[in-house]
């Protein structure tokens, strides 16, 4: 007696198996691209011949031409940044880093109040964020 197993009947039952996993594959990377956070409004950040790379940071605030402040997808008003903040800082060993990203048609007025906001929150190291000059 002989117990061969079944031969498949043709080439598209044994290719089902790796379309399978393909699909499966290209569902995940679809989904891990889009883990990122989007800007929850539209930056021009103004230019400058700065050189120096942004290097990495913890927080990124953003500020637009209108003056709203936006984190990690959402819009925050003053209080609401101070509160991310210091859930940031926890007991207040280790305070962020923080970049801004400001508009370059926000008012310089607002940038100021911003920065002064972060201070209050305990943020000792800021970074503004500009593009190079062309």
């Amino acid at each position: 007696m002989r117990f061969d197993p079944p031969r498949p009947k043709s080439d598209d039952e044994r290719i089902l198996p790796l379309i399978n996993v393909v699909f499966l594959l290209l569902i995940f990377f679809m989904l891990a691209g889009q883990l990122a956070a989007t800007d929850p409004f539209d930056i021009e950040p103004p230019s400058s011949a700065s050189e120096s790379e942004p290097g990495a940071a913890d927080i990124v605030v953003l500020i637009g031409a209108d003056g709203r402040i936006g984190l990690e997808g959402a819009i925050l008003d003053g209080a609401g940044l101070r509160a991310v903040l210091a859930a940031r800082a926890g007991d207040g060993s280790r305070v962020p880093e923080v970049r801004v990203k400001a508009d370059g048609r926000t008012p310089a007025t607002r940038v100021v109040e911003v920065m002064e906001l972060l201070r209050e929150a305990g943020v000792r190291k800021l970074r503004l964020l500009t593009v190079p000059a062309e």
